[in-house]
């Protein structure tokens, strides 16, 4: 009976249309894992008032702790113009959630000895192995002057896992001249297909020497082209079959099928500007495997795949990578000389790995967490971290890239304020 009044408690929590599809984890009441169930109504109230203000058009919110799910909730509007409601199995796109996916994908890889972390990067993609650094001067009438010297050594790939590759986004920190080859170049757009991306990228000099500088760039979208030369299939297919398919995770893929885009969530017009955000449009085909921000997925798909590292590789019987391995992505790969410069998006606090942030202090950092926890986000406000020593592990989702980093440090402290054990 007291089990079965949990249970009762638990729907009544997470709300009539959780469990309309089968849970991605084993469900348990919060007090079995040592969170309060009404300490995590407060983040009930949070996303309902983030919907009520117009500050996110909706969100699903998903919480696993000892490898239960205990939270799992969907607030707002999937697509607030159609005035369809958000759900659980709303797709999202994950934008730089990608990222630590093709991570893994790499080191699949680098466990079957198909690749190599010490390896350069041109080893697989030829086109990369004289690469240019450039350097802006100013001239004396004070017009920028780029200046290119052959790179010191190659880009490795380790490199490429933690961003040290010298390659950039051009649109973050202050813009220079190297940053507007990037954009004259159009490096940002979806017609791409990866093979060629990879050629292109391969012409524009780097910003910085390979392995001196964190620099948030294009590295993974690389990565995504090595990993299909390494295995000799596109990343779309590798994903599935190596990751996707064993984790059971159904809606992953760089598609949205015609008949799901029904469950596809949407940006909406900004409460304060009236603009709406321009994100990916996948209602087209897209034939751009980005490896960086290509990927769409549920807050119960993701779950599972964090759910696996939190394990050390394994979910549900499906061996992704070994525990030794995944310990070793979510270790700080980051040393003293590496510069971090102005735009570290980790932040105080934290060092990067193969693919995650990863913390390595208790404080420091502007939000609660662990030493050894790790995560990553994505432009439209989709995130997610893995706590090993509080063994937990949140989703968040919504569509709404303005106000993301608020929403991500309000999650923080609404779910560590929730463990009472």
């Amino acid at each position: 009976m007291q089990s079965l009044i949990r249970r009762i408690s638990f729907l009544v929590l997470a709300g009539a249309t959780v469990f309309a599809q089968a849970a991605p984890l084993p469900e348990a009441a919060p007090d079995e894992v040592g969170m309060s169930a009404e300490r995590l109504g407060r983040v009930d109230a949070a996303m309902r008032k983030a919907v009520d203000s117009g500050e996110l058009p909706g969100a699903v919110v998903f919480i696993a702790r000892d490898g239960q799910l205990v939270y799992a909730k969907s607030f707002g509007w999937q697509d607030r113009e159609k005035k369809i409601p958000m759900s659980n199995d709303s797709i999202f796109r994950l934008y730089s959630m990608t990222k630590p996916v093709v991570s893994v994908a790499a080191m699949i890889l680098v466990e079957e000895g198909k690749l190599g972390l010490q390896e350069p990067v041109s080893k697989y993609i030829p086109e990369f192995k004289n690469m240019k650094v450039g350097t802006e001067s100013r001239d004396a009438d004070g017009k920028a002057v780029l200046s290119l010297a052959d790179a010191k050594r190659q880009i490795t790939v380790q490199d490429l896992l933690r961003h040290t590759s010298g390659l950039t986004y051009g649109v973050l920190g202050a813009p220079n001249a190297i940053k507007k080859l990037y954009l004259d170049a159009q490096i940002f757009s979806q017609k791409w297909v990866l093979a060629d991306f990879a050629k292109a990228l391969a012409k524009l000099p780097l910003q910085s020497e390979p392995g001196t500088t964190w620099e948030y760039s294009h590295s993974t979208d690389v990565l995504g082209r090595v990993v299909e030369v390494a295995s000799g299939q596109t990343l779309d297919v590798f994903l599935a079959e190596r990751i996707f398919e064993p984790l059971k995770m159904a809606d992953t893929a760089f598609q949205v099928p015609p008949g799901k885009l029904n469950r596809l969530a949407q940006p909406m017009p900004d409460v304060y500007t009236g603009k709406t955000p321009e994100l990916i449009d996948f209602s087209k085909t897209q034939t751009f495997f980005a490896g960086g921000h290509g990927l769409v997925s549920t807050a119960g798909d993701y779950l599972r795949f964090a759910q696996m590292l939190a394990n050390g590789g394994e979910l549900d019987g499906a061996r992704i990578l070994g525990p030794r391995i995944v310990e070793y992505m979510t270790s700080n790969h980051l040393n003293a000389q590496i510069d971090k410069g102005s735009t570290y998006l980790p932040g105080p606090g934290y060092g990067f790995g193969l693919g995650f942030a990863t913390r390595t202090d208790r404080g420091q950092s502007e939000w609660p967490g662990s030493p050894g926890d790790f995560f990553w986000s994505g432009y439209a406000g989709t995130y997610f971290w893995v706590d090993p020593e509080e063994e937990l592990v949140p989703v968040l989702m919504t569509q709404e890239p303005l106000r993301r980093q608020y929403y991500r440090v309000l999650m923080r402290n609404l779910v560590y304020q929730a463990i009472v054990k």
